[in-house]
């Protein structure tokens, strides 16, 4: 479980196929502080387990073992050496939550379709399928590459958040363009009440 409070960018070391899966390199910086093989770490949104760690200090790596579904359902196929990515590490029991609760499985890519500045802030609107849409609400939440984000306006194919200047700089939003895809992860208590509601359905008929 992840908040989408980002803690900072990683940088993507390496991609290569492997006989079972999609070998994927990150090179942290704070989130190796006691990263162990086994933890989960929320790369762009998507909970990853790492597998392997190499190295110390700044030059120290993290690798991660995609499986297909993972590597065809998200961003991470269109990475390359030197991308950046949002790092978080799983959330601590005793730990404040900053964001709103994050799994780390993602619902769907959206594309970016306005990416520009209004005054000191950023404004985003995001091309989403309608596996995602279904779910979105004014004011609700929002995971976008992992950033736990507030819907300010929700139309039939897309929808509009706001980006203030830190989330600019600490994100790897600070390297998007109209057109990139955004790993997205609705608000899971939607989710929860729609089974729910649909289970009350049933039991009426």
């Amino acid at each position: 479980m992840f908040t989408g409070i980002v803690e900072e960018t990683g940088v993507v070391v390496d991609i290569r196929p492997a006989d079972k899966a999609i070998e994927l390199t990150v090179r942290p910086g704070l989130c190796a502080r006691g990263m162990r093989v086994g933890d989960s770490l929320a790369v762009n949104g998507c909970c990853l387990t790492v597998v392997k760690l190499a190295g110390r200090g700044a030059r120290a790596s993290a690798r991660f073992d995609l499986l297909r579904e993972t590597w065809q359902r998200t961003n991470l196929q269109f990475l390359r050496p030197g991308s950046l990515v949002n790092l978080e590490r799983s959330l601590r029991a005793d730990s404040r939550l900053g964001g709103h609760f994050v799994t780390g499985h993602i619902d769907g890519v959206g594309r970016i379709r306005t990416w520009e500045r209004v005054g000191q802030d950023w404004v985003l609107d995001v091309q989403a399928p309608p596996e995602v849409m279904r779910y979105l609400v004014y004011k609700g939440s929002i995971a976008l590459d992992g950033i736990s984000l507030t819907v300010a306006a929700v139309r039939k194919r897309e929808f509009r958040v706001w980006i203030i200047p830190h989330t600019f700089e600490v994100t790897n939003l600070r390297e998007k363009k109209v057109g990139d895809a955004l790993n997205l992860e609705a608000d899971l208590v939607g989710k929860y009440v729609e089974q729910m509601l649909g289970k009350m359905d049933l039991r009426r008929r």
